[in-house]
């Protein structure tokens, strides 16, 4: 039985040590940590390789349930599958686990919490926009990665996996901005 701790964060610029500490402190044994939205799935390798990997027995621990997902429905697809292999997920904070029934209930009202937050986020983001154009002082959002280095690390003949590790990227990423502008959509690996 082990507990496998899961550490994420959505911007390249934020820190993961925080999440990191906490779950040693905890006794996570196996901690697996990415940089990528929690919007959904799409790109959260290290999830989906500790889901793959649970043994009956063991225990996905985060620090907050946020780091599991944003969506409520993502979620609990997440602990389903958990369960299916005989594990559990617990969060630290507050501290909930699926260990028991009444921790399934309180999973489900805190992710339908943290979606239902992350509407009001989105909402209040994009009136704040509309104030900024209206006055016009709205400049826009920075890009996050660099695409002209993606594009010169990969015409100097760096694959796309070895490129996302440089940059701190999935590969997705990079696929999409390798075929941006190629009219037909082909992209050579």
């Amino acid at each position: 039985m082990a507990r496998i701790g899961y550490a994420r964060v959505s911007t390249l610029d934020q820190d993961l040590d925080g999440q990191v500490a906490r779950l040693k402190a905890e006794g996570c044994g196996i901690i697996r940590s990415e940089k990528v939205s929690g919007g959904s799935r799409e790109g959260r390798a290290e999830l989906e390789t500790i889901l793959s990997f649970l043994r009956p027995g063991d225990e996905l621990v985060v620090t907050r349930l946020d780091r599991l997902g944003r969506d409520t429905r993502d979620v609990l697809n997440l602990i389903h599958e958990a369960e299916e292999r005989e594990a559990f997920v617990t969060v630290l904070d507050p501290h909930v686990s699926t260990r028991g029934e009444m921790g399934h209930i309180v999973l489900t009202v805190l992710g339908m919490v943290a979606q239902m937050e992350r509407r009001f986020i989105k909402e209040r983001q994009r009136e704040g926009i509309v104030r900024a154009k209206a006055e016009g002082v709205y400049r826009g959002g920075r890009r996050r990665l660099d695409h002209a280095r993606i594009k010169a690390l990969h015409a100097a003949g760096t694959g796309p996996a070895a490129i996302a590790r440089e940059i701190g990227c999935s590969r997705m990423q990079v696929y999409r901005v390798l075929q941006e502008g190629r009219e037909d959509g082909a992209l050579n690996p």
